[in-house]
């Protein structure tokens, strides 16, 4: 395994991550605040104040011991993923390189693969605060002719963003001087898929629809460079949203002493009457939810197709001791744009959702399919807009509803104190 690049984004950094083997998952979250200690690099090299190799200093070594439940709840002896989803039990790949804090490095991966076939990987920051993030990249997705040829099928490893969640100042972003590992998207299937050498109509060659699987090889190397990580935040926005929901149980599974936060950015799972189940249904065709979504969710799979709303609620049961975030605005013109796709039993043509219906199903999945257990789930709607992502730009920075802003909801929902906000 080969780091193909690096990039320095900030050089101001905060004291060094806790080496926590193991902690209380329910106690508050230190957010992380600047400190003194500072450390500067270039491509070549780092200069300043030394710091120990994260490594070798406390905060590697998976934990594999499954917490009873997901929290405290049930039994449960399994580690990594159940076994009857697909992947490893135990993630024991060769962890990240310590390349000093600071430094976005860029790790192709052999088993993970985009749409086209060609390699994927993710990119790795080492940071200083009490935790790490997994944050998956948005970018649609691909289920027929017009939406593939809207969608990317590889990924240049020069495309990082900044700013909004990426950046390093924890009094402007949260998780800012948290690791992190940045999931980019070219699979075309919401980090969910399955399925190998698809074809649909219209579209050159055969997809690859594997992104549920490429997470499962970048946990191999994640779990044993951070499996001390005492915080876990797992992020997305847009498809990256509906991917971090699909992907919360293995991932929290995969750190039973970390307290694991979920905030999908705008992928909101709506219920049957707005997300169609004849939609979810060819989603799950091409892509292979049966083989992705949680096997123990009864309510993934009902006999008329659809599920996504289960997933949901199911995820508020399991985990109704940490914190599921959702943030979006409620006319959400893209996500209108594809749930559109489902309009008339999934006739072939492109009508957005109507706004009211899309605010309806988000009120509905709020006050209806998430709301028991009460306080496991959090939302933060931002009305009378159709904006998309909060994550990155000035909604991150900018946005309040009802006197509260989005960052501030934010740090509330890692602490575990966020609560239901808008319309």
């Amino acid at each position: 395994m080969t780091t193909s690049s690096r990039v320095l984004l900030a050089t101001s950094f905060a004291s060094l991550m806790p080496a926590v083997a193991c902690s209380d998952p329910d106690a508050e979250v230190d957010t992380g605040q600047p400190g003194t200690t500072s450390s500067t690099g270039t491509s070549d090299s780092t200069t300043g104040t030394e710091a120990a190799d994260p490594t070798t200093s406390g905060t590697t070594g998976a934990t594999t011991t499954e917490p009873t439940g997901g929290d405290g709840e049930g039994s449960s002896t399994s580690t990594g993923e159940s076994a009857d989803q697909p992947g490893p039990e135990q993630y024991d790949g060769e962890p990240f390189d310590w390349n000093g804090f600071g430094w976005w490095d860029w790790y192709e991966f052999p088993d993970a693969f985009c749409r086209d076939g060609s390699n994927a990987g993710a990119w790795v920051r080492y940071g200083e605060g009490p935790g790490l993030v997994i944050y998956l990249e948005g970018g649609g997705a691909c289920f027929n002719a017009l939406t593939c040829a809207n969608n990317e099928a590889s990924y240049d490893p020069w495309a990082l963003p900044s700013g909004g969640v990426l950046e390093e100042d924890p009094e402007i972003n949260p998780v800012g001087d948290w690791n992190f590992v940045y999931v980019p998207y070219c699979t075309g299937d919401v980090h969910a898929g399955a399925r190998t050498d698809v074809e649909i109509p219209g579209v050159e060659g055969v997809q690859q629809f594997v992104g549920y699987r490429n997470i499962g090889a970048y946990l191999e190397r994640i779990v044993p460079t951070f499996g001390a990580a005492p915080n876990v935040l797992v992020t997305g926005s847009s498809a990256g949203g509906f991917g971090a929901g699909v992907n919360f149980d293995r991932i929290a599974r995969a750190f039973p002493k970390a307290r694991v936060t979920l905030l999908d950015d705008s992928g909101p799972p709506l219920p049957d009457d707005v997300l169609a189940p004849c939609l979810q249904q060819q989603w799950s065709d091409l892509w292979g939810f049966d083989d992705t979504l949680p096997q123990d969710c009864d309510e993934c799979f009902p006999s008329e197709g659809g599920g996504m709303a289960g997933l949901a609620h199911w995820l508020g049961k399991k985990y109704s001791k940490r914190q599921l975030g959702l943030v979006s605005s409620t006319g959400d013109l893209i996500i209108r744009f594809f749930f559109g796709y489902g309009n008339d039993e999934c006739m072939p043509k492109t009508i957005n959702l109507p706004a009211a219906q899309f605010e309806a199903g988000l009120v509905d999945l709020r006050d209806n399919y998430i709301a028991d257990p009460a306080g496991a789930w959090s939302t933060y709607l931002v009305g009378d807009n159709d904006r998309h992502v909060f994550l990155f730009g000035s909604e991150f920075s900018n946005t309040i509803v009802d006197g509260v802003e989005f960052r501030e909801w934010f740090r509330q929902l890692l602490k575990g104190d966020a609560s239901h906000v808008g319309p």
